[in-house]
């Protein structure tokens, strides 16, 4: 018994010191739990993998950067106090982001998952590069309201950070571009592809009657702006909501200074919508129900609302639940617990 305990404790020595496994406060990371596979149908990635692999220390380092306050101002805030797990890594407590300082921001967190597949990040699509996505939350001053080089300061000086960079790129220098690619090193991995309607298209289960009036129906009415498989073609459109004044978010003509752009929203992926409430841009909508009701009542605001919002004018009653229910079937338990995404058990960045 003895020497079998003292067998297992040299080879988990060994695995660990050959980077084949990597121990945290909070689960192992082996080389395995980073590979990706994607059911037939899906395509290519938009972002390139191969430029950024992510590695077992890589994933790590990434994963402790997303939980930690550090990368706020006042270490009050984390990426992972607004982009919660058990809600595809958005925001269920409030209807716009909160930051430190309890100020409020413009607009609803938005989920973040599949996002190797994203051309563009932001409600406005303001970011177009994964490894540069996190700049923008960290440096807003309702967010995070923090320099990078005050950032790299104290990521310098921690106690724990410069050790875990050199695991993860061979030396202990800390990087902006060394943080960002770690961090993507974790957001890569936010793959969602095993919902019930997954499964369903592979053949490995069915749908019930009403699910499958629904996926009839959606693929009718809400497939022109949500195309599978990854329910969103990544547009901009105008949806006819009535602007927030208190607001005054231009959306996607924030960032191009078009006119015919103003109050155009990215189309977001409806996987995990269940879980993703509240909705819209400003998460004025509590469930899915008040969305299909919002397209049925057809009362659309903008001299620029896109044709495609029109078809869903008229949904009975009946057909809001039918989908409903059917895009309940686009919910992954398997990702919104997937213990290699959750925090750590304890930050510790001092």
């Amino acid at each position: 018994m003895k020497n079998a305990l003292v067998t297992s404790i040299i080879l988990i020595l060994v695995l660990i010191t050959t980077g084949f496994m990597v121990m945290d406060k909070h689960n192992p990371i082996r080389k395995k739990d980073l590979r990706l596979s994607f059911p037939i149908g899906f395509p290519k990635p938009v972002y390139d993998r191969n430029l950024n692999p992510p590695t077992p220390d890589g994933f790590v380092l990434g994963r402790k950067l997303f939980y930690d306050p550090i990368l706020s101002k006042d270490s009050s805030t984390s990426c992972g106090s607004c982009h919660q797990r058990f809600a595809a890594f958005a925001h269920i407590d409030h209807s716009l982001s909160h930051g430190i300082r309890s100020q409020i921001g413009n607009r609803n967190v938005p989920a973040i998952q599949n996002v190797i597949w994203q051309p563009h990040f932001m409600w406005d699509g303001g970011v177009n590069h994964l490894d540069v996505f996190p700049i923008a939350p960290i440096t807003h001053p309702k967010e995070m309201d923090q320099d990078l080089p005050g950032l790299l300061t104290k990521l310098q000086a921690s106690k724990t950070y410069p050790a875990l960079f050199k695991k993860a790129f061979g030396d202990g220098t800390v990087s902006t571009e060394r943080t960002l690619k770690a961090i993507a090193q974790f957001t890569q991995m936010l793959v969602s592809v095993n919902s019930k309607y997954d499964r369903y298209v592979a053949g490995k289960e069915s749908l019930t009657e009403q699910e499958m009036t629904g996926l009839t129906l959606f693929r009718n009415r809400c497939s022109s702006c949500h195309p599978e498989p990854l329910f969103t073609d990544y547009s901009f459109r105008n949806i006819g909501l009535l602007p927030d004044s208190a607001i005054a978010d231009s959306g996607r003509a924030h960032i191009t200074g078009q006119a015919s752009d103003r109050s155009k929203f990215k189309v977001p992926s409806l996987r995990n919508v269940e879980m993703t409430y509240p909705y819209m841009h400003d998460g004025r909508f509590k469930n899915l129900q008040q969305v299909l009701e919002h397209y049925g009542k057809g009362k659309f605001h903008g001299d620029n609302v896109d044709p495609d919002v029109k078809l869903n004018v008229g949904l009975t009653r009946n057909q809001r639940a039918d989908l409903v229910a059917f895009l309940k079937t686009l919910t992954d338990t398997e990702f919104l617990n997937d213990e290699r995404f959750g925090e750590p058990e304890a930050v510790d960045s001092k």
